[in-house]
């Protein structure tokens, strides 16, 4: 559930951001872009306190609200989905639409997402791994179970004296199996995507 969700909004924020930074012209466009980038290299122990703080102060503490909002946007997305946009839609196109009549949210969901179709694949896989995987967070954030990640549902297969091998061997096979689905299903826009954007490995 919370994978899925943050999937979700990640796509949600990072293309809509990507696509005022990339095509709209403001004053502030590129200190607010280079704010919004500079927040990746900002390590998560820096400001995880302070958020814990702050949802504790709004009463979201061990919710699900609480647990997956800091997962609802990632500044990498948005930094790779302007550069998507920048690459994959033409200006010319845009303005085409806008001289047609087609208003901003047209343009957008009609024109702009189509043709990101590789790229959002990509990075809906990128940050439904990031949910999935999630770990320090949910551990200092839930304390029900029944809100638990399966990281940490792993984790508590491991005492101070005992490992069960077995179950944190099926565990973690099933921990992967949604992300290999996943890939499986989209492996072709992935592979376009990559090969767009010029990413080797």
């Amino acid at each position: 559930g919370m994978a899925s969700i943050s999937a979700v909004g990640i796509l949600l924020t990072s293309t809509l951001s990507g696509y005022v930074f990339g095509k709209f012209k403001f004053k502030l466009n590129n200190f607010l872009f280079g704010l919004v980038f500079s927040t990746s290299i900002i390590p998560f122990e820096i400001y995880m306190v302070p958020l814990y703080i702050e949802m504790v102060k709004y009463k979201l503490n061990n919710t699900f609200i609480g647990l997956v909002l800091p997962y609802l946007v990632m500044s990498f997305g948005i930094f790779f989905m302007r550069q998507m946009v920048i690459q994959q839609v033409p200006d010319e196109l845009i303005e085409a639409a806008r001289i047609d009549g087609c208003h901003e949210y047209g343009i957008f969901f009609k024109i702009v997402l189509p043709l990101l179709r590789s790229g959002i694949a990509a990075l809906g896989i990128l940050a439904f791994v990031e949910g999935w995987n999630a770990f320090v967070w949910p551990l200092i954030m839930v304390s029900d179970n029944q809100l638990f990640t399966m990281e940490i549902g792993l984790a508590l297969f491991q005492t101070t004296f005992n490992v069960d091998l077995g179950a944190v061997a099926a565990g973690s096979l099933f921990s992967i199996a949604p992300i290999l689905l996943v890939f499986l299903i989209f492996r072709r826009q992935i592979m376009e995507s990559i090969a767009l954007t010029g990413i080797k490995g």
